[in-house]
């Protein structure tokens, strides 16, 4: 068996991980047992018994885990080699955790972790990009401040576009378009006509003499998106980590809901091409999401990230053509891709980048700012939830604009807030609009716009 060469430290890695009863928490947790210099020391999470099921499932026993119901009783249960499993996030020991992973992606809570962490001299990685969105600024600078690591955690797509972002810089490439995938395939099948996406099926027949782009790309996209327009493709979520990746790149929207081409992957660089060159881009150095478009049994894309470069010699690109690059039909733009996003599985590389201090990610600014359109009209009195497995708000659409001197309601500090006057289909949410935002992550978010852009 080859094993992995990563250098072990002497001394263990205590994580302490909020939101852990989830999806990334599990595959957090899985991982680090791969890992013998890392451990999760403290979890957190209203559903305790959600997060003691989880435990007992990746074969933790009942002596591995004490459930905690005081700081001084997590601290006991860490000293004893035993995970803290921690209901109330003021019961964490704070002196007992060396990196917090905040997954919770409640705007609140996240951001008290996450500030009271750097508070208390703990290097936080960031996995709820709502919180990120917000205040990700003003927490970055925090942790500068002080002398922690403040890091958009690897295995959600803003670290990793964030990443591979670097890498193409660093070769000496100028990027065109970055962005990824959407969550959900379109999964077409042509015996029967019919596109499935995440276990939703609609007949879309049309799809069968659409799988090329022909000789009218905009015609063909055009033409694709009709055909699928019962699907809902567009989620909160992909907004919040394009403009998550915005504050770290300078990258801004082309447009402000994205584009959202139905697209395969060989296609990319076409696609993402000037409109002089064919293409849909208005602009430049530009955040997007594309809806993946596949066969029954194709390769997905799984979610991950891509960035459109400009090529250079026709001889060149002409071999990477050859060797199975996706090179634009006119040889002008080409795509560099990293298929995948593995959740919590990568996080591991964020928590060692923070501790060990290796991690190049520059100081994100606010760029550009996701804030909330009315889909209809809104009276007076509305109250905002955010609900549902995309973290979005009934009533507002998620829009990538450029942040005003702070009159713009960011997204997600409507999350409890309700209106205080009628607003029109259409409109963006202003601060002014609102009652009850979030406080301390709304100060959080003017202490970032006052750092500039």
């Amino acid at each position: 068996m080859i094993q992995s060469p990563a250098t072990r430290r002497t001394a263990v890695i205590r994580i302490a991980l909020t939101g852990a009863n989830g999806g990334y928490g599990r595959t957090l947790l899985d991982q680090l047992r791969r890992l013998p210099d890392m451990v999760a020391a403290q979890l957190v999470d209203p559903d305790v018994d959600g997060v003691v099921r989880m435990l007992t499932d990746l074969g933790v026993n009942e002596d591995g885990f004490v459930r905690a119901a005081s700081a001084a009783e997590a601290s006991a249960a860490v000293e004893a080699g035993k995970i803290a499993v921690i209901a109330d996030g003021a019961h964490l020991a704070w002196s007992h955790a060396d990196v917090l992973v905040e997954a919770t992606g409640r705007i609140e809570a996240g951001h008290a972790y996450a500030d009271t962490a750097l508070d208390s001299g703990t290097h936080v990685v960031m996995v709820s990009k709502e919180i990120e969105s917000v205040a990700g600024v003003a927490l970055s600078a925090k942790a500068r401040e002080r002398g922690l690591r403040y890091l958009p955690g690897d295995g959600d797509q803003p670290a990793n576009l964030i990443r591979l972002v670097a890498w193409v810089l660093a070769a000496g490439f100028d990027i065109v378009a970055l962005g990824k995938s959407g969550e959900y395939d379109l999964v077409f099948d042509p015996a029967t006509g019919v596109v499935e996406q995440n276990g939703v099926e609609v007949a879309a027949p049309a799809l069968a003499h659409l799988l090329d782009l022909g000789d009218d790309l905009t015609a063909t996209l055009a033409a694709r998106a009709a055909a699928v327009a019962d699907l809902k493709r567009a989620a909160a979520a992909d907004s919040c980590e394009m403009n998550v990746v915005s504050l770290y790149t300078g990258a801004v929207a082309d447009v402000e809901a994205m584009h959202y081409p139905v697209a395969r992957p060989d296609e990319l660089a076409d696609i993402y091409a000037e409109r002089t060159d064919g293409g849909i881009l208005g602009s430049t150095g530009v955040i997007d999401v594309f809806s993946m478009l596949r066969l029954p049994g194709e390769a997905s894309f799984a979610g991950g990230v891509f960035v459109i470069v400009r090529t250079g010699d026709d001889v060149t690109w002409d071999i990477l053509r050859g060797k199975g690059h996706v090179v634009s039909r006119n040889g002008r733009y080409a795509c560099i891709y990293w298929p995948y996003h593995f959740m919590g599985i990568e996080t591991p590389l964020t928590v060692a980048a923070a501790v060990d201090g290796t991690a190049s990610t520059p100081a994100p600014r606010q760029h550009t700012l996701l804030a909330a359109r009315a889909t209809a009209d809104l009276t007076a009195e509305t109250e905002f939830r955010v609900e549902g497995h995309h973290h979005e708000i009934a009533g507002v659409a998620p829009v990538i604009v450029a942040p005003d001197a702070g009159e713009i309601a960011p997204y997600y500090l409507l999350s409890g807030a309700r209106l205080r006057r009628d607003i029109p289909a259409g409109s963006l949410v202003t601060l002014a609009d609102l009652d009850g935002v979030p406080a301390a992550a709304l100060a959080a978010y003017r202490t970032g716009l006052a750092l500039g852009r």
